[in-house]
């Protein structure tokens, strides 16, 4: 095994520990702590509980991509019969949510579910939401594993990586020096997502192609708007920009799209088709992946109500009845997949409205 292939497995095997279980809500948790949702048999038959109130929190209230989300997943708490709603803070920084998951906490939902800005920081707050019997599920970026019971993530977090090294390859020729513009130095699906493009940049296909720079943008527009310039105008050789978040590849392609770069350097990244179709259709950019958010909230709400109801503990094996979505088997450490990112592109980008 190469030290890259090394590395990245350490990194991996740290990300995916094993998380704990769940407690039910009126369970209690002062005799010898709440019993944890993997210790404890789920009933697949037992029925949803009435009246859920669930509430989702993003990185950022104002992220128009977990808007999106947080959106499916109320859709998908009302369909069962319950109360889904939408908290979070202004900014993406690392411990602006802590305060929220506290209220949640004294307000008595019946779950969270929280893409989260830190792994670490928001850790403390969930695991005290759980010894309350709150379940918690994480979505998009993951908390640390043993603060949740499920995630459930939007695709297979190599193929991700791996697949947009791939887009910008082809668009710059394979040869030329690339950057990535990020979110927050500390986003735990963003930094899995950047192991593994580094880790196929050290493919032989991809010798010709030198990573000079990993920029952040902190999901926040005119940030990301301000590093993608400092990103053109510091690298006069830039041949290709890979911004896998939203924020980032939007801020991105407004400035191209009006500077001498257009045409120029290659943009590709993680975005939604109604924010990159004008930058599309313009010439600005020619590929870029994502997949559905709003199922992705869907199923985040599914998995939320029934971990809430006992259905399911988030232990491996298990099967989430997830609506319009059908069933989905709940993997190692309590990962739930969405399934594969579309590339978008000129030919097909009309056919989608999200």
């Amino acid at each position: 095994m190469s030290r890259t292939n090394r590395v990245l497995t350490a990194f991996l095997a740290v990300a995916l520990v094993a998380g704990c279980g769940s407690t039910t809500k009126g369970s209690d948790p002062g005799a010898g702590g709440a019993s944890t949702g993997t210790s404890r048999a789920a009933d697949p038959n037992a029925p949803i509980k009435p009246g859920l109130k669930i509430a989702f929190l993003p990185k950022e209230i104002d992220n128009p991509y977990e808007v999106i989300v947080d959106n499916g997943g109320i859709a998908a708490v009302k369909e069962l019969g319950g109360e889904g709603k939408e908290v979070g803070p202004s900014d993406a920084s690392a411990s602006s949510q802590v305060s929220y998951i506290n209220t949640l906490i004294q307000q008595r939902q019946d779950a969270i579910v929280i893409a989260a800005n830190d792994p670490n920081a928001v850790a403390p707050a969930l695991k005290d939401a759980m010894s309350k019997g709150i379940p918690v599920v994480t979505y998009d970026s993951d908390a640390a594993p043993d603060a949740r019971q499920v995630f459930v993530n939007q695709a297979d977090s190599e193929e991700i990586g791996r697949s947009q090294v791939r887009l910008i390859s082809q668009q710059i020729g394979g040869t030329g020096k690339i950057a990535i513009l990020s979110a927050t130095p500390n986003a735990t699906n963003q930094n899995t997502w950047i192991q593994f493009m580094k880790d196929e940049l050290t493919k032989p296909e991809y010798k010709g192609i030198e990573l000079v720079k990993v920029a952040y943008g902190d999901d926040d527009d005119q940030k990301s708007f301000q590093e993608a310039q400092a990103l053109l105008q510091s690298i006069p050789d830039l041949k290709g920009i890979i911004s896998p978040t939203t924020v980032g590849i939007s801020a991105a392609a407004r400035y191209m799209s009006t500077s001498p770069y257009k045409g120029k350097v290659k943009l590709t990244g993680l975005g939604t088709p109604n924010q990159m179709r004008q930058f599309v259709k313009d010439g600005t950019v020619t590929e870029f992946a994502l997949w559905d958010p709003a199922e992705l909230g869907y199923l985040a709400g599914y998995a939320a109500s029934a971990l809430a109801s006992g259905q399911i503990s988030g232990k491996e094996g298990e099967t989430l009845k997830a609506g319009k979505l059908g069933e989905r088997k709940i993997g190692k450490n309590g990962e739930i997949i969405l399934g594969p990112p579309t590339v978008f592109n000129a030919g097909n980008i009309d056919k989608y409205n999200f």
